[in-house]
């Protein structure tokens, strides 16, 4: 039997969250004076860094559809969509449970900034919307890829009119999802325009992934669409301006990073499913897997999670580049050691535990009877 599973994502996904513990890292740690446009290899840093989170959102849409239209393959869709509104209800728990800061509260101080919305909550949000219409567009199969095309397309175009969104009479529980003035990392739009598009990706890898030259065709196409979106799509925006007079392709054009973005995540894509035989490593395949483990350890440890103390607080932008450069590396090491070596870690913290629980049991039971005597 054909092996269908796409190993070439969890390389992408192990690539991505690597880049991803890097990113949060320099960025957060390295001082400012180096933070400059005039640098040409932070300038190279920056562009591949801002491809990190469309990878992310992508790969979510394209592993979930992917998965669903699988398990329909199989009749068993309905537990495959209750294990997704699952797994999305828990991202969104879990993003707001790692901002929470446990000993302010405890001490009497409380604030809403705990409110503010990041990754987790936009792949779990994204996860409950791309289940919804799976479910309401399932009768009609070749209606679902097209109705994600074009909210993605939409959500992209249709940029320059939420940019600077602002909704001060809505709640900051719901705002947050959708602006950015009370400090939220992500919002809903753009970001659910990739998820989108992933999933058009999903159903077309389960559909077509069997047939003969599927993978070359796969991989050209990916590469072609890639320089396409990267170097055409501005121009492609402001001939439908030109064509049309309608003023929102032109506003999108002249500030089209999210097209392009789209362009640089189908590159990698092919280079990735391209060399795809290479990277079947199982340690590729854990990194990839426990994504969410490692993006909440090395919250904890950058940001300080739940106590209040971590990296950020004691060296937020005082690092040298060289420094950073060698702190990040150190930091994808440990984080990932911490995550892929959690059992070995289990496992020998509740040795000595027991061990230590059973030295202090039989010396109390040898000074009860000491006592007794």
């Amino acid at each position: 039997m054909k092996d269908n599973r796409l190993y070439f994502l969890d390389a992408v996904r192990a690539f991505a969250i690597l880049m991803m513990l890097q990113g949060h890292f320099i960025d957060g740690l390295l001082a400012p004076v180096y933070k400059s446009s005039t640098h040409t290899l932070f300038n190279i840093w920056a562009d591949l860094r801002g491809n990190t989170a469309p990878l992310f959102f992508t790969i979510t849409g394209l592993v979930v559809m992917f998965l669903l239209k699988k398990a329909e393959a199989k009749h068993t869709e309905h537990s495959r969509v209750k294990k997704s509104l699952k797994r999305g209800v828990s991202l969104i728990l879990i993003g707001y449970a790692l901002r929470i800061p446990i000993f302010y509260w405890l001490s009497g101080h409380f604030n809403s900034y705990f409110l503010v919305i990041d990754v987790l909550q936009i792949i779990g949000v994204s996860l409950l919307l791309l289940n919804g219409l799976y479910l309401l567009l399932k009768v009609n199969a070749k209606l679902l890829p097209i109705v994600l095309t074009a909210i993605g397309t939409l959500i992209f175009v249709a940029e320059p009119l939420y940019r600077n969104l602002t909704l001060p009479q809505v709640p900051d529980l719901f705002v947050n999802y959708l602006t950015k003035e009370n400090g939220s990392v992500f919002n809903i739009f753009p970001w659910f325009g990739y998820v989108a598009y992933g999933g058009v990706l999903g159903i077309l890898f389960q559909k077509f992934q069997p047939k003969d030259h599927f993978k070359t065709v796969t991989i050209y196409s990916f590469l072609i669409g890639g320089l396409f979106l990267c170097y055409l799509s501005s121009m492609t925006l402001e001939l439908l301006y030109m064509l049309t007079d309608i003023r929102l392709f032109y506003d999108a054009a002249n500030y089209n990073y999210l097209f392009s973005r789209l362009g640089a995540v189908s590159i990698t894509f092919g280079i990735f499913y391209a060399l795809e035989s290479y990277l079947k490593h199982p340690l590729i395949s854990k990194l990839g897997n426990n994504t969410l483990s490692i993006y909440v350890v090395h919250f904890i440890i950058l940001y300080g999670s739940f106590t209040g103390f971590g990296l950020y607080r004691y060296l937020h932008h005082t690092l040298t580049p060289f420094s950073a450069i060698f702190g990040a590396l150190s930091f994808m090491v440990v984080v990932c050691c911490i995550v892929l070596q959690s059992d070995k870690i289990k496992a020998f913290l509740n040795f000595y535990i027991r061990k230590a629980a059973s030295f202090i049991k039989a010396n109390t039971v040898t000074r009860i009877r000491l006592y007794r005597r």
